[in-house]
């Protein structure tokens, strides 16, 4: 095709008789000689390259032909039609009679820009998608350089500070150390795998050691092992059922922070350590308890149930706080009975201000209730237990917890997920097809063995 083209002139024959395509191109040339003077004449205008060379497809049948003449044109608009009608004249192909019609005048240029559009919209889609926003280029900077900092402390995957800090963070894999690593904490190493190796167990003898495992039975047996070979300072976990290497960073951030003495939870369950390490029992507001020494007195109350264990003494602090708790009635050593049994702390209007004190009221109470809870544990609706997912869906504030006195459905736990509640408490489970892994799941009765 005439590569200067700006149009294409296209034409259809048809002759009363056999032709071939020479006859076609003789008859053009032949009958349109003279007919538009010297500046239209089309020797000469393919000799400048202003006009293509005739095309011709022409088949026969029955005793007649028919075919398609196109031409390239690389003149003006006018001049181009000027030319198509001048082959409209031809009346005769060879020694048969013949007519043409011109069908089109097709604008190249159009056809180049539609491609234009075309390949322009795709790069224009290719380039958005790898494109990065201000605030994706620093995140991405961040995690290059937080990867890049691992290192090796004697063959094991560690963080740059392990060799120089004075606290070290045990982790079981590589991808549990690259998770500190993205959340900031300079100071893991890794274990890789149950065989405690004998490095690292030397180094929980010379540093303050955090021992931070899954929440699941690979973590006990490290826990353990960690125990036997090495000397364990405190002890985080992740939720039962899921790995540090899944975690968020605040999850990350909020289970270091909970971290419980090694001597609290030796040869505990996981799960049970877990449970009374995710905040899930929570003392009661300080204006609502009126202690003078709030603060002191909530870190103090928090040991025995991060402990696992309901009766265990309590240490000299304890104690003397125990002593000194409205009324005195709690001597130091003395057995706690389970909240479950006895029930939990109360507002002045009788309100329980403790996730176990709201599961005995609405659970051990057979209400067939459900109850939207908040951070602080206060009540932000409840209703007919048959009535907790429309309660779940309208509510105004994401609560904090729900304890549903009924069985928890798939359809209920579903409108939780989507609402992002954290957990629920249920007097049994159902049948699930599918258990969102963001959402707690526990029974009264799990609730209690945990407590």
């Amino acid at each position: 095709m005439y590569d200067q083209a700006k149009y294409l002139i296209h034409a259809d024959i048809t002759a009363d008789g056999v032709v071939e395509r020479n006859d076609v191109v003789g008859a053009v040339f032949g009958q349109t000689e003279g007919l538009l003077g010297e500046d239209l004449d089309l020797r000469d205008l393919q000799e400048s390259r202003k006009l293509g060379r005739i095309d011709v497809e022409i088949t026969s049948e029955g005793g007649q032909s028919f075919g398609e003449i196109t031409i390239a044109s690389g003149l003006d608009r006018v001049e181009t039609a000027i030319l198509a009608a001048a082959f409209e004249t031809i009346e005769r192909v060879g020694p048969c009679r013949a007519t043409v019609e011109v069908t089109d005048l097709e604008d190249v240029r159009s056809a180049k820009r539609r491609e234009v559009v075309e390949r322009a919209t795709q790069l224009l889609a290719e380039f958005d998608e790898s494109s990065l926003s201000s605030q994706d280029i620093v995140e991405e900077v961040r995690e290059a350089v937080r990867v890049a900092d691992i290192t090796e402390f004697h063959g094991f995957p560690a963080g740059p500070r392990v060799g120089e800090s004075d606290a070290v963070i045990v982790v079981e894999g590589r991808a549990d150390v690259l998770t500190l690593l993205r959340c900031g904490v300079k100071n893991p190493i890794a274990v890789e795998g149950t065989d405690v190796p004998e490095k690292v167990a030397q180094l929980t003898c010379e540093r303050t050691v955090t021992a931070f495992l899954d929440g699941d039975r690979g973590g006990g047996l490290i826990l353990k092992e960690l125990a036997q070979v090495g000397d364990i300072d405190h002890v985080a976990l992740a939720p039962p059922g899921r790995s540090v290497e899944d975690l968020s960073r605040d999850e990350v951030m909020t289970a270091l922070r909970e971290k419980v003495p090694f001597e609290a939870v030796d040869e505990a369950d996981p799960a049970a350590v877990a449970a009374a390490t995710d905040g899930s029992v929570r003392p009661a507001p300080d204006a609502e308890r009126g202690d003078a020494d709030a603060d002191e007195d909530d870190a103090a109350a928090a040991e025995p149930t991060r402990s696992g264990s309901a009766t265990e003494e309590p240490t000299t602090e304890e104690s003397a706080i125990e002593e000194t708790d409205e009324g005195g009635e709690q001597a130091a050593g003395s057995e706690a009975e389970s909240p479950l049994e006895t029930g939990a702390e109360t507002t002045e209007g009788g309100d329980p201000t403790t996730l176990p004190g709201h599961v005995t009221a609405v659970i051990g109470g057979d209400t067939g209730q459900v109850r939207l809870l908040d951070e602080a544990f206060g009540v932000l609706a409840e209703g007919a237990a048959e009535e907790a997912f429309e309660l779940l869906d309208d509510a105004g504030a994401v609560p904090a917890a729900v304890v549903l006195d009924g069985e928890l459905t798939q359809r209920v736990l579903d409108v939780a997920a989507q609402r992002g509640v954290p957990q629920v408490v249920a007097a049994s489970e159902g049948e699930y097809v599918k258990q969102p892994t963001a959402v707690r799941v526990r029974t009264a009765a799990e609730l209690q063995t945990a407590v």
